[in-house]
């Protein structure tokens, strides 16, 4: 549904995309007003160098700028750059002039971009003096109208907008939500650390459930950015972001991460917890179920592990004393 309501809001990812029709086709008109100047002038249409155009802009997919995002269609590029070789590119990228002259920043297209580079051959690019602001919605709005953007993306591409200078309306519009929707998503960035989410990736398939399930452990401070950092720090670079929040949720409640009296309660192995508050250490190992046997060989052997562990701790601290 998403995907439909940007497509008729817009107008502008079916506009360019006829933009080799005839000056007379009607043009179908954008309700975000700011695109508005984009709309008449499709006729700037060229072939630019890829080596002219650099990125612009923030981040609306996270597969694009996160190297632990595994979910970047590999095969999906290549049978756009394949189509492209054999083809032709039809559908023209967006750019602007930057500053530095002779040069061109991509508004969106940076795949095609990206393709049209390895080829080795020139860009069909519309050509726009287009703002930051106008620039940011034209991205966002081209980009969702092709992928639906996952729960994450949604939420962090509201925020950019906000933090552009647009008006609640705006993102509203743009992403076309409801107040309630627009609340769901500024509760995930509001409070789950960027960090965290940077980590996590898009999670194409897991929705509002878990992102909310995700902030609320933050609200309630059982979770803090340091823990998730390092929970996340554990799971491989080519695990799938959907599998990395489910592992996130997961040892967050089983850990129980920080309390709201500022303790830190772990679970290294299971039956065994450790607790670590402002005044104290303690560990409690339980002599049931599946580690019952490795419970009773810590209560042979802690005090040992522990005068040997101290040794080497304080061997340490003299050497570096010296």
């Amino acid at each position: 549904m998403a995907r439909k309501s940007l497509q008729e809001m817009s107008g502008i990812a079916s506009t360019i995309a006829r933009s080799g029709a005839k000056a007379s086709d009607k043009v179908p008109k954008t309700s975000a007003p700011a695109l508005g100047a984009l709309q008449g002038s499709l006729a700037a249409i060229r072939e630019i160098d890829p080596g002219l155009i650099d990125d612009w802009g923030p981040a609306d997919r996270l597969d694009e700028f996160t190297p632990v995002n595994s979910e970047d269609d590999g095969e999906g590029f290549e049978a756009l750059k394949n189509s492209i070789r054999d083809g032709g590119q039809h559908v023209p990228i967006l750019v602007r002039r930057a500053k530095s002259e002779g040069r061109y920043e991509a508004i969106y297209g940076r795949r095609r971009l990206r393709a049209c580079r390895e080829l080795g051959i020139k860009v069909r690019a519309n050509v726009q003096d287009v703002d930051d602001a106008t620039a940011l919605l034209a991205k966002g709005l081209e980009n969702a109208a092709r992928r639906n953007l996952s729960f994450y993306e949604r939420a962090r591409f509201a925020e950019a907008i906000l933090e552009a200078g647009h008006a609640t309306p705006t993102v509203k519009q743009v992403l076309s939500l409801s107040a309630s929707g627009l609340s769901h998503l500024m509760k995930v960035t509001q409070n789950v650390p960027g960090t965290v989410g940077d980590l996590v990736g898009a999670a194409p398939k897991s929705g509002r459930p878990k992102w909310t399930a995700l902030a609320e452990l933050f609200i309630s401070k059982k979770l803090t950015e340091q823990v998730a950092l390092r929970i996340l720090g554990k799971c491989g670079s080519d695990m799938p972001s959907d599998d990395r929040l489910e592992i996130l949720l997961r040892e967050a409640s089983k850990r129980g991460a920080r309390q709201g009296n500022g303790s830190i309660e772990e679970t290294p192995v299971d039956g065994v917890t450790i607790k670590s508050g402002r005044g104290s250490v303690s560990l409690s190992a339980r002599k049931t179920g599946a580690n019952a046997a490795f419970a009773e060989w810590l209560d042979s052997n802690l005090a040992e592990i522990i005068k040997r562990s101290y040794a080497e701790f304080t061997a340490v601290n003299r050497q570096d004393e010296t």
